[in-house]
């Protein structure tokens, strides 16, 4: 049976995971790399954000699909809560709607590819998790269309070169997108080491049901 005190634990670092990403996300990386402006690329948030799919994976594996849910909605609303104080707005409204859509898809997919192979379920589950996540959060952080929730980042629309190489220019934003979608997929091939570590520590109890 599931114990508060682990819903706790899971929830709490699933919040910290969340207002870091929120606050990280607002900042691009400094300095060039071969020649190309990494500010064009990526944000902080990306190197953090991959690790709330492992802790909800991991919940999924010990205690279930249903604690799992329980932990992402814990974390979703006191982590949009301080997130309001610690981003702006429309960030911490387009992170909890991305947050709760790629986390719920991840979880689905864990819970039907949990029986194949061990690296199968967390992968497939991030990695298309992350694809809705990117999606959602960009656009409703940063595209005018969704102007209406607050004031954007000029320094984010202004045009530049996709992925800062290609000939072609698009809002600054799209190519953050890209390159953050770039690194949570090479992140969370790395989260896949202490998922793999922990499978035997984290055993599943009673069965963790697949409902």
């Amino acid at each position: 049976m599931l114990n508060m005190k682990h819903i706790a634990v899971y929830s709490l670092l699933m919040t910290a995971i969340v207002v870091a990403s929120n606050f990280l996300v607002q900042f691009p990386l400094s300095g060039t790399l071969a020649g190309i402006s990494l500010g064009d690329l990526l944000t902080y948030g990306a190197f953090t954000y991959p690790v709330a799919f492992l802790i909800t994976d991991l919940t999924n594996r010990q205690f279930g699909p249903s604690a799992a849910r329980k932990v992402v909605f814990l974390g979703f609303v006191v982590g949009v809560a301080l997130s309001f104080i610690t981003s702006q707005p429309r960030i911490a409204i387009a992170s909890g709607s991305a947050f709760l859509a790629g986390q719920l898809l991840d979880i689905t997919l864990f819970n039907r590819l949990r029986q194949q192979s061990w690296w199968k379920a967390p992968l497939v589950g991030s990695l298309l998790g992350s694809v809705l996540d990117t999606a959602i959060f960009f656009s409703l952080s940063f595209a005018p269309a969704f102007v209406l929730l607050g004031a954007n980042d000029e320094f984010a629309i202004g045009s530049a070169p996709i992925l800062g190489v290609l000939a072609t220019e698009a809002p600054r934003w799209i190519s953050w997108a890209l390159g953050d979608f770039a690194v949570k997929m090479l992140v969370g091939l790395a989260m896949l080491l202490p998922y793999g570590a922990l499978m035997n520590v984290l055993k599943p109890v009673n069965a963790a049901r697949t409902a």
